[in-house]
Formats: structure tokens, C-alpha cells, sequence
């Protein structure tokens, strides 16, 4: 059986992915607000993380393992870290 969406009058797209500036905060408050941010996050959402404190390139993905979320990628930009998180 198949969906038919246009039919039942909903739509099927994907949820537009939240982005979370913590840029300028220092640990831990990068791990605390992302993990309160994922909280509010229904499954298969997505999160975009973005920090200045180098310390969250280690706590945001210990953070994941803990929460057992999927942590789909991450970037490095001068004074920039990006993570792409998927609420499971």
C-alpha cells in the first residue's frame, strides 16, 4: 500500500533542518543547550549546531553517544565548528 499525500491533503516533506547559534559560549554551555534543543526535537529532525568554543569539537560528539542520536557530519571553518545532528 502506498501513501498517496495529495490525497489525504498533508504533505510529506521533511521538517526544514533548526540551527542553534552558540557561538561565543564557552563549555559546557554548548553541550547543555544543544542537548536541551534536542529535547524539543521530534525523530528524524535535524540539528545544526554552530560553535566558536574549540572544547565542542569533544563534547558535542560525546554528547551524542550519550544520547544516542546520529551525528551525520561535521566542519571545521576558521574560528567555526559546524555539527549536523539527526534526532533519532
Amino acid at each position: 500500500m502506498t501513501l498517496d499525500a495529495a490525497r489525504l491533503g498533508q504533505s510529506i516533506a521533511p521538517m526544514p533542518d533548526t540551527t542553534l547559534d552558540l557561538r561565543g559560549l564557552r563549555c559546557p554551555l554548548p553541550a547543555l543547550k544543544t542537548r536541551k534543543a534536542l529535547t524539543r526535537l521530534a525523530a528524524g529532525d535535524r540539528l545544526v549546531v554552530e560553535c566558536t568554543d574549540p572544547l565542542s569539537t569533544l563534547d558535542i560528539p560525546n554528547l551524542i553517544n550519550q544520547t544516542g542520536d546520529v551525528l551525520e557530519g561535521s566542519e571545521t571553518q576558521p574560528g567555526l565548528f559546524v555539527f549536523r545532528i539527526k534526532k533519532a
